[in-house]
């Protein structure tokens, strides 16, 4: 296993390089935290690092095309110990604003990182740096068992001179404040030019250095008018982020695969477990208790840039927050027909194609914005065909 992950990250590192148009030049605190997500060594045992979850080569998300072809969540550092989502793209994450409740049409949450947003921004006045700190103590992914076991790992590193260039001389005298300006790093590097790149062909459109194809630009128009996309990933002028920020249950079925089923030390219901996703987070939070169940079953609104990237053709890429969907026509389709196909369940269903599963949790289920929306296969074709021109990367024609 160790091995394995040593060659992904080597070819991480590789494509993190070629995949750019330009050299970019890191800035001391962006370069600090780009150390530290590739530091193998920042988890109990040693051998996973952030690139595990987050590889630049499939849009900063999950690099086994193995795993997201199946239950779509990735072993900790300690074998046999999954978490209970599919990881979302660190990258175009960092400009979620700090998580709050926004008054009026009914109120709705917005900002925060993490699927539930628990990662609220509040401590370190950044929900990606707050993000950080999330993995190195979670006994399902990195394992250490407190801040003073990472920093002290940091301040034994070959990177402790730029850690005490960034911080100060007494950068490690105060585990607190290391462990703070850890994760700050991080989230500097996950808002570097080398992570939120802005290359896709897309972007090269706007800017009149590329063209899209006809079906691309019948896409774009759907996306923006009949399919309501832009609804929730608004894409309003240059540099847009393809998301919101806000939360949103789409009525996805369970992933009958996800390991975090059969983890009893972890997860004692078992295969009745139920991920309520914001609203199970707000259920832990006294100021807004109240709203816990208009919430459930919510998840964040992932921004769509890199939503097709992958290293090889044949590379397979999960969606949603449990990885349930395995291509973009299969997420557009649902999307299209969630409320006109049948209950899968009768002789002859098929998943996706004659009905869908029930959802993993129907309340507060979006009913306005998807689920019969009333397009052709071939409009669904052009969809998934404009969301592949936001991948980064893009090389534009001289």
């Amino acid at each position: 296993m160790l091995s394995k992950r040593i060659l992904i990250c080597a070819i991480v590192l590789l494509l993190a390089v070629v995949g750019t148009a330009a050299a970019v030049e890191l800035t001391p605190k962006e370069m600090l935290g780009k150390n530290l997500f590739f530091d193998e060594n920042l988890s109990e045992p040693k051998g996973q690092d952030c690139a595990v979850c987050h590889g630049s080569e499939a849009g900063w998300t999950g690099t086994d095309s193995n795993i997201n072809a199946h239950g779509s969540v990735y072993e900790g550092a300690v074998q046999g110990r999954f978490g209970n989502r599919k990881p979302p793209s660190s990258a175009y994450a960092t400009s979620s604003p700090i998580f709050h409740f926004e008054k009026g049409k009914g109120g709705f949450f917005i900002g925060g990182n993490f699927w539930d947003g628990r990662a609220t921004g509040e401590k370190l006045g950044n929900p990606a740096a707050d993000q950080a700190q999330g993995p190195f103590l979670n006994p399902l992914e990195q394992n250490n068992p407190d801040a003073s076991a990472v920093v002290q790992k940091v301040c034994s590193s070959n990177y402790v001179d730029l850690f005490k260039q960034v911080w100060g001389d007494n950068a490690c005298d105060n585990v607190s404040e290391a462990y703070d300006n850890i994760a700050l790093s991080i989230a500097a590097y996950e808002a570097s030019s080398e992570v939120n790149q802005f290359s896709s062909k897309y972007d090269y459109f706007l800017t009149g250095r590329a063209e899209l194809t006809k079906q691309e630009k019948e896409g774009l128009l759907l996306f923006k008018g009949k399919a309501k996309c832009d609804k929730c990933h608004p894409s309003d002028g240059e540099r847009s982020l393809f998301t919101d920020f806000t939360y949103d249950n789409l009525g996805t079925p369970r992933n009958p695969e996800n390991p975090f089923y059969n983890m009893a030390e972890f997860n004692p219901l078992g295969a009745a477990f139920v991920d309520t996703g914001l609203g199970g987070f707000l259920s832990t939070q006294s100021d807004f208790l109240q709203l816990q169940k208009e919430n459930y079953g919510k998840f964040k609104v992932p921004t769509l840039r890199n939503v097709d990237k992958r290293p090889t053709p044949d590379f397979i890429k999960a969606y949603s927050h449990n990885g349930y969907f395995k291509s973009l026509k299969e997420i557009v389709h649902f999307y299209n027909t969630r409320d006109v196909l049948p209950v899968c369940g009768f002789e002859g269903s098929r998943e996706g194609v004659n009905c869908w599963p029930l959802p993993e949790l129907a309340l507060n289920m979006n009913t306005k914005e998807l689920g019969n929306l009333g397009l052709t296969d071939e409009e669904e074709d052009d969809i998934v065909a404009f969301l592949k021109t936001l991948s980064d990367g893009f090389i534009p024609p001289e």
